[in-house]
């Protein structure tokens, strides 16, 4: 496909788009980010030049935030969270044992250090503050923290992160502010496992665990937290309001309240900002330069821990041989892409991990565009040209649909452009976007209903590729395009218990060369992140994975 070409596919999107929007447009999320899990940082291009904001004096106390979303949260429950938009709030609500700073180096939260961990590495000890009070008033314990993390390894625990404690045995309290973690064997990654939100037992100790995922009167009706923002009021598709938590634990917050709106899309979201309803938004790139002629505005950017890319569900046969999937990346001109739809702010993606982490592999498979090449491994698949010029292998047509959520128009003209690029090699796409509740539960386990998606990964503080590439996350944890590789399996097992840094990133690199050579994912591009922020509103670190970093620091100048 030429950039022209390119350019007038797009123009008609956007006229189709205006149309629909007219119509009653759509919503859902602007980013759909999963948490599994990163040396040298990327710097930023803040005020300062480094993704933290100049600083402009001491913290004022008071004042008000809107930020907005265009993606509905799920559930406010950290340990059932699986997309960005329940992420960012929930962030706000809660509060963890530790938390990373943006060189993504751990650093303590609610405890008041790093753990203490035994010589055979199977105990992790911590130590919380004392005096640390939920919003309702009542301690937040060690109790709490058993509670919380006996979830994980509750046989009916029906969320996505039982894999991430497989090694946990049990929790123990040893007095009010004193709990260990007690592992069954080592596990390297287990320190990066105490992120979570801390929930209160007081108040759902009485639920069944089998029935928590569903629990909404706490899920979304009255999250507790001991986190620096309190939740008030979530109205479905308007918007959710916060307020300060007075009695804090660490600095802050000064902030008096924030206020979520939920928006259509990205392009409504830049409108809010433009006439100042609100302060904070995601920007997409596409919208990047019209966001730099504002004056009450500025742009903090930074490259983000992530990776956006196309899912392949191994399931469906046409996606089960290797050589069809490297062909599919083959025909995708993914630098075009990075040019055209990015504007220049990625870099084409070859690997399931971010340059940001240490494990990111020195060399790894490459699938270039090549459409010609992209024909021959079809062929040699015995995919041939039907009547129509549409590829066909005993009597089967090569046809399918590629998903993604409303309200990401990035996603929406990927959709698009590799619905173009894959019919110019015969093969015939729809793309097609959905709501985002109806399509978690479309595409997420048990129903899988899908065969190609177009995602991203929010990655976690360890580089793990068990959550992701383990054959055991297929039917209930992440791995939703049933990718399966005995050997990924087998090395993602072993890794673990590498507790040399340098010697497992040789091992998880291993892994990454192996997906990447099998290639269940076509991987699109690491994104740079943009922030578009009200000149108004002070104290903002960017950070390269949570975009709630330190929300206690934030302020208003008036």
């Amino acid at each position: 496909m030429t950039k022209k070409s390119l350019l007038v596919l797009l123009g008609m999107v956007m006229a189709l788009m205006l149309v629909l929007a007219a119509c009653g447009g759509s919503d859902e999320p602007a980013s759909t980010d999963e948490d599994p899990d990163v040396e040298d940082p990327v710097e930023g291009e803040g005020e300062d030049g480094d993704g933290e904001e100049a600083a402009s004096g001491e913290p004022q106390q008071g004042g008000s935030i809107v930020l907005s979303t265009s993606g509905e949260p799920v559930t406010f429950n950290p340990l059932y969270i699986q997309d960005t938009a329940s992420s960012d709030v929930a962030d706000m609500i809660h509060a963890q044992l530790i938390e990373a700073d943006p060189e993504l180096n751990l650093t303590p939260s609610l405890a008041t250090e790093l753990p203490e961990i035994s010589e055979d590495g199977l105990e992790h000890t911590y130590t919380i503050h004392e005096g640390v009070l939920f919003h309702d008033g009542e301690e937040l314990t060690a109790e709490d923290v058993k509670f919380t993390y006996d979830i994980f390894i509750h046989e009916d625990y029906t969320g996505p992160r039982a894999g991430d404690f497989e090694y946990l045995d049990s929790v123990e309290v040893i007095d009010d502010y004193t709990v260990k973690f007690i592992l069954s064997d080592v596990d390297a990654t287990f320190s990066t496992r105490t992120t979570y939100g801390i929930l209160p037992k007081h108040i759902l100790d009485d639920v069944p665990v089998a029935d928590l995922e569903e629990h909404m009167e706490y899920n979304r009706n009255n999250p507790i937290g001991a986190g620096p923002f309190e939740f008030v009021e979530y109205v479905d598709g308007q918007y959710i309001e916060l307020v300060a938590h007075e009695d804090y634990f660490a600095d802050g917050p000064y902030l008096d309240k924030i206020t979520w709106r939920v928006a259509s899309d990205s392009n409504a979201e830049l409108l809010l900002f433009e006439t100042g309803e609100t302060d904070h938004m995601i920007l997409p790139a596409t919208e990047y330069a019209t966001a730099e002629t504002y004056d009450h505005g500025r742009i903090s950017s930074t490259l983000a821990l992530r990776y956006d890319y196309i899912g392949w569900n191994n399931e469906r046969p046409l996606f089960q041989d290797p050589k069809v999937r490297q062909a599919l990346t083959m025909a995708i001109d993914r630098q075009l892409i990075v040019d055209e739809i990015m504007e220049g702010r990625a870099e084409v993606a070859h690997a399931p991990a971010s340059p940001l982490s240490w494990a990111y592999p020195d060399s790894a498979p490459e699938f270039d565009y090549d459409p010609e090449g992209a024909k021959e491994l079809l062929a040699e698949a015995g995919w041939e040209p039907g009547a129509d010029g549409i590829l066909e292998k005993d009597g089967e047509r090569f046809a399918f649909e590629i998903l993604s959520n409303d309200g990401n128009v990035v996603r929406r003209d990927i959709g698009v452009i590799v619905q173009q690029m894959l019919g110019d090699i015969g093969i015939e796409v729809e793309a097609r976007q959905m709501e985002w509740g109806a399509f978690l539960e479309q595409t997420n386990p048990p129903n899988r209903d899908f065969d190609a998606v177009v995602l991203a990964w929010g990655l976690g503080l360890d580089p793990d590729p068990s959550a992701i590439w383990h054959s055991r996350e297929n039917q209930a944890g992440l791995n939703s395009i049933s990718y399966n590789n005995p050997t990924v399996d087998e090395l993602a097992d072993a890794n673990k218990k590498i507790v040399d840094q340098d010697e497992r990133a040789e091992a998880i690199s291993e892994i990454f060369q192996i997906v990447a050579e099998e290639q269940p994912y076509t991987f699109l591009f690491y994104p740079e992140q943009h922030v578009l922020l009200n000149n108004r509103l002070q104290g903002f670190t960017h950070h390269p994975r949570l975009n709630s970093y330190k929300v206690n620091e934030w302020y208003v100048t008036e």
